[in-house]
């Protein structure tokens, strides 16, 4: 594919996506690769438009601190197999946003991986949940129960009770007072 239909072929996804016209702007600023490489991974994984904006700002923010091209970004493995991968278009394209964001933001990624496995040492019975804020953008966690009988609502409860301990260091953790 030439430049210019390629830049075409980004025009015509942009209208179809409805893509603010900033987010257009900048796709095509991006190096004749890294615009490539973008419509590519847009079409496979079938983005949506916040999708793609989101893409847009990661890759824009990762190529300017790491001095790099988001073809660079895409083309490394990880992201290739994300994109080639196994599963939905929908999760996939989850997945590449998750993998972005993680590039975009290493030390959040590394502390979010931490709560995670801190959160798995629980060893939690089935149906009881905790879940991480979004971003860790706050120091709220939701904790869910699933039961259908007073006997599993009673060992939650008793689990919860003897994990109290560590759930409040995970609280602190998220808190950042640590």
């Amino acid at each position: 594919m030439t430049v210019n239909e390629t830049d075409t072929a980004i025009r015509a996804l942009a209208a179809q996506k409805r893509l603010p016209e900033t987010y257009l702007e900048r796709w095509l600023a991006m190096d004749a690769d890294s615009r490539a490489a973008l419509l590519a991974i847009a079409r496979t994984l079938k983005y949506r438009t916040g999708q793609l904006a989101t893409a847009i700002d990661l890759l824009d923010e990762i190529a300017v601190r790491d001095k790099t091209s988001a073809a660079k970004v895409l083309g490394d493995p990880k992201a290739r197999a994300i994109a080639e991968g196994r599963g939905s278009a929908p999760g996939r394209a989850r997945a590449m946003l998750e993998y972005l964001g993680a590039a975009r933001f290493p030390e959040l990624a590394r502390a979010r991986a931490a709560l995670d496995a801190d959160i798995a040492a629980l060893h939690l019975p089935r149906g009881t949940q905790i879940a991480l804020p979004s971003e860790l953008a706050s120091d709220e966690v939701t904790i869910t129960l699933r039961f259908r009988n007073t006997g599993d609502f009673d060992q939650m409860l008793a689990h919860l009770n003897d994990a109290k301990p560590q759930i409040a260091a995970i609280l602190d953790k998220l808190g950042g007072k640590e």
